[in-house]
């Protein structure tokens, strides 16, 4: 490849890296700010200021979780630049996807299903690193989320303990003031961890180009730029995603949302310290969760868990499958053009994916209207699979569904 062609392959590489972080921002803002927002803590904008803000901070504060994603995951050797590119674009396109059904699903996940999948097209599956991959990823990833149920289901209970004797007037006003503190906490927990998987990419992408040694550290401009892209995502706030977290799992209260709020700021911040590329929507999802499971008389909507719970098994193999995809076109079209041609079909997917969201759109204006959303397939099937009760399922020929006896 001619080197004024690989300097710019390189520069849209590093591009659609921060493209991924700024999806990853509005995707991810619902897991700090939709508890606040949804029990009226914090208004909407200004939540999402200042998420962004916290954002920032955070990622500056860690790079253990870069060192991770540039070097544990995939074997540096066997990846080039079209590989990285076709790894974001799996990423990107299913954190689009994802966002426009409202499911919180994982960015991280997303992005390392992306790069697996990539690779696994470009080398086999000696490229693909298993042992780091499982115990890094895949592991955690079914950990976090039980931690977290647990942790904030046992927060919970004991904070209604403490304050049964409250009136229910100056619970809402003090635990909204301490709401505040533990969203604050958990978008800079959020930015030691996501903020750095870009970087990671990058890097790795710089590696790929020859541009730094392979043992170079994460330079202090991919440092600057992935922060304030994942910032201005997080601004600019993924209310489709928000509105799912704070309206449509549990009907949330101040109480519930501080202990949801704290318990995953702990689990996030202790990951990052050990390095897992732990996703941050699955600890946020357990704790809104656990809140709904330790709260007497609330009241958990499992359909629309099991339809976040289906969108979290798919995540790695659908992104890993866009970005063999990916790469597979540019291997067809061949060269650095072929690239290219990736580099405009992830235009232009996410284009139409923008597109399809205007047609229902969801904003700070209704935000936190009443969550009353139209049951489909997949919320019928998953009640019928969390309530044992297969008859649910069943539909009249008019295309509605038979009230089941006992059915609340």
């Amino acid at each position: 490849m001619e080197p004024v062609t690989e300097s710019l392959l390189l520069l849209v590489v590093v591009a659609t890296a921060l493209a991924f972080d700024f999806t990853n921002g509005f995707h991810d803002t619902g897991n700090a700010m939709a508890t606040s927002i949804a029990t009226r803590a914090l208004k909407p904008k200004q939540a999402v200021l200042l998420s962004a803000s916290l954002n920032l901070v955070g990622a500056f504060l860690s790079l253990t979780v870069a060192a991770t994603i540039a070097t544990g995951i995939v074997d540096a050797d066997v990846v080039t630049l079209g590989v990285v590119l076709a790894g974001l674009a799996g990423g990107i396109i299913w954190n689009l996807v994802t966002w426009l059904l409202g499911l919180p699903s994982s960015s991280s996940h997303a992005l390392i299903g992306g790069v697996v999948g990539a690779v696994l097209a470009a080398a086999g599956a000696q490229g693909v690193l298993w042992d780091g991959l499982i115990s890094k990823v895949l592991i955690p990833a079914l950990i976090a989320p039980i931690v977290a149920i647990a942790v904030a289901s046992v927060g919970t209970r004991l904070v209604t303990r403490f304050t049964r004797d409250v009136e229910q007037d100056s619970n809402d006003r003090l635990f909204r003031w301490g709401q505040i503190g533990s969203a604050s906490l958990v978008s800079l927990a959020h930015g030691t961890n996501d903020a750095q998987k870009s970087m990671g990419i990058i890097l790795l992408a710089l590696i790929a180009a020859g541009a730094v040694p392979e043992d170079s550290g994460v330079p202090f401009w991919v440092i600057l730029s992935c922060a304030l892209a994942m910032a201005l995502g997080t601004y600019l706030g993924g209310w489709r995603v928000i509105r799912t977290l704070g309206k449509g799992l549990v009907e949330l209260e101040s109480r519930q949302g501080m202990a949801a709020e704290t318990s995953s700021a702990a689990v996030i911040l202790l990951s990052s310290h050990f390095g897992y590329s732990l996703s941050t929507t699955h600890v946020a999802t357990g704790s809104i969760l656990g809140s709904g499971v330790g709260m007497k008389g609330a009241s958990v909507r499992w359909s629309v868990a099991g339809r976040m719970f289906l969108a979290w098994l798919i995540t790695v193999p659908c992104a890993g499958l866009v970005g063999a995809a990916a790469y597979g076109l540019g291997a067809v079209v061949g060269g650095g053009v072929g690239s290219f041609v990736v580099f405009g079909a992830l235009i232009a997917v996410s284009g139409a994916i923008w597109y399809m969201s205007k047609k229902e759109p969801v904003g700070h204006h209704n935000v936190n209207d009443e969550w009353a959303p139209q049951e489909d397939n997949e919320s019928i099937l998953a009640e019928s699979v969390v309530d044992h009760n297969m008859k649910l399922m069943r539909v009249s020929k008019k295309g509605k569904r038979r009230k089941v006896k006992g059915m609340r």
